[in-house]
Order: C-alpha cells, then structure tokens, then sequence
C-alpha cells in the first residue's frame, strides 16, 4: 500500500510516498484503518536526517491517526470503532498514521466521543489533546472561568486549538504571535486579544515582571517561558508543552519563591489512561462549542507531505494540516 515512509540507511536518507506493508510489532496490536492523520511538529523532526527523535531506520511517519478498528484483541474496543491512535512511540520506533493502515497496541488507542468524528479527531489530533490536557491542568492548579490566560504560538496547532478550547471553556484566551497578520482568524477561534512575541511581559531591567497572567499556555519555550514566568499573577501556572525556541529555559528562583507560580509539564505521548480517558471525555463535552472545519489550515494527501512538514518546521502554517491518506 501508498505510505509515507522515512528512511536512514547507511548513511542515506529519503523521505517520501513508497510501496509499504504497515506489520504488527505485537500480538496484541490493534489494526485501525486510517481515515485520516495530521502534521505535527514532531513528525517534521522524525521526518529529519540524523533525527534525534526518531528510533528506528525505516517506518511509516505520523504521530497520530484516526479511523474505524478492522481487528481487536481488546474487549474494550470492538471491531468497527472509532478511534484516535496516538503517543508512545508511533511515528518515532513503530510504523504511523501516514498510511492507510496502523497497529497499535491497546493502550495507544483511544475509543473516540459520539461528538468527534474521525475527521475533526485529527483536526484535534496531538495537537489537541495536549492543548486540552493544558487547560485542564491549570483548572487543576486553580484557574477559574472568566481568568485572562496567555497562549503562546498562538497561530500554531497546540496554540490555535488552546485558544478554541479556552473560549470555549468561558476563559479570555490572550494570544500571543510572530504573525500578526493573522490576528483576525485568532479572534474568530476565540482570541479576546492579540499580542506580539514581544508584548508578554515588561520591565525587562527586573528580575521580576508586573503580574499580569492568571494562567498559560507555552507552546515556544526558550526565552518564551523566562517571561511568561516572570510575569503570571501570584499563585499562577503555566502548562508548557513547547521547545520551538529553545529546550534550554535560563531563568530564576524568583517566580517560584516570590509569586508561588508553577511550571507544569504537560506530555502526550506516555500519559496514562486514565488521563487520556479524562481528556478525550472533556473533548467530547467541549467539541460541539468549537469550529473544527476554522482550524484546519488545509487537507492534504500524502503526497502534499513533504511541503506540509517543511510548513510546520518553520512555523508557516495558521492551524492544523490534515491528512487523507486513502488509496482513492
């Protein structure tokens, strides 16, 4: 079948759409025919050579899928499910979503809401549900509705679905982004202001910035989060997900001592089931509040990948990038 494979063997490198057979690592895999898959930032590192993130010399890209379940040694999952596949080490050690067809194991796969399609599962994706887990995470630590909460890389998938999210959660979602010519699609996914890069914190001579944020949202990382934790409101946290910057993050004690703020690590790939059973049921309740069809930057087949990853790595794309891998 078409695939979208990478490979890196001996000292040559391809990406590319090959003849490819998709095979079960374990017995107890799943098999999921895809419907559709999205472009995160990870499958751009993936998708690299000399990739750092990648585990294995050949697979099939794609870091999530959605689809219908064809077999199933889960009693959980039956046969003719939809589903969301992602996390653990699809796309990265095992073969991915940029094909017709994916295994999974059954921790992997996510029996999807009545209210989420395949389609807008993947408009969702990774991408999503890291936002998701954002938002709850700082209700967790004590946000409360009505609360201004900074979202930076707003205009990215993270960021853009977090934005939806948190409008649609009854919060003032303030995105932050090096595009300011998208500002107006920001507001139509719920933005109630659009700042710049440069406009997240003040008083850059101080240790310390004016409070300014209930919450956030970090999808950049680097010198990003120095300020958004030098700036958040006395008790405040931000969920940070991102390293688009930098994954060095040179800071102070500061905050943490002085503000009682909290830096809370969010991860999508080996969270337990039971947070992405809470995720994608809080998912479920929020997706009738949120324009899916207005994230989605475009739609493409597999052979649009190559561009579409290259998009992402520079951080050109305004939303999701949605993939139909069919054979049609």
């Amino acid at each position: 079948m078409r695939c979208y494979v990478v490979r890196e063997e001996d000292g040559a490198f391809s990406r590319g759409v090959e003849d490819y057979e998709p095979f079960a690592r374990e017995s107890a895999d799943l098999h999921v025919r895809v419907e559709y898959s999205g472009v995160n930032y990870k499958d751009a590192l993936v998708a690299s050579p000399s990739s750092r993130v990648r585990r294995v010399p050949v697979l099939v890209g794609g870091v999530d899928a959605a689809g219908v379940v064809i077999t199933s040694s889960d009693p959980g999952i039956a046969e003719g499910t939809p589903v969301c596949v992602h996390g653990g080490d699809l796309g990265v050690g095992r073969d991915g979503g940029f094909a017709p067809q994916v295994y999974a194991p059954p921790r992997l796969v996510s029996v999807l809401p009545a209210s989420i399609s395949t389609r807008d599962a993947m408009v969702i994706g990774t991408a999503g549900f890291t936002a998701m887990a954002s938002v709850l995470a700082l209700e967790e630590h004590g946000l409360e509705p009505g609360a201004e909460v900074l979202v930076t890389g707003a205009t990215g998938g993270v960021g853009s679905l977090a934005v939806a999210f948190l409008h649609a959660r009854d919060y003032q979602p303030v995105a932050s982004t090096g595009s300011p010519q998208e500002s107006a699609w920001l507001y139509e996914r719920g933005a109630t202001r659009v700042i710049g890069r440069d406009d997240i914190a003040d008083r850059p001579d101080r240790v310390l910035a004016s409070e300014r944020w209930a919450g956030a949202i970090d999808c950049v990382g680097g010198e990003t989060l120095h300020h958004i934790l030098r700036s958040l409101r006395y008790g405040a946290g931000v969920a940070a997900s991102g390293l688009v910057a930098s994954p060095d993050l040179n800071t102070n004690v500061y905050p943490f001592i002085t503000r009682a703020v909290a830096l809370l690590g969010i991860d999508a790939v080996e969270t337990s089931a039971r947070t992405r059973a809470e995720v994608w049921r809080q998912l479920g309740e929020v997706a009738t509040r949120v324009d899916f069809a207005g994230l989605i930057d475009s739609t493409i087949t597999l052979e649009g990948l190559d561009e579409a990853l290259e998009m992402i790595r520079s951080g050109k794309t305004r939303g999701r990038i949605v993939v139909d891998p069919s054979e049609d």
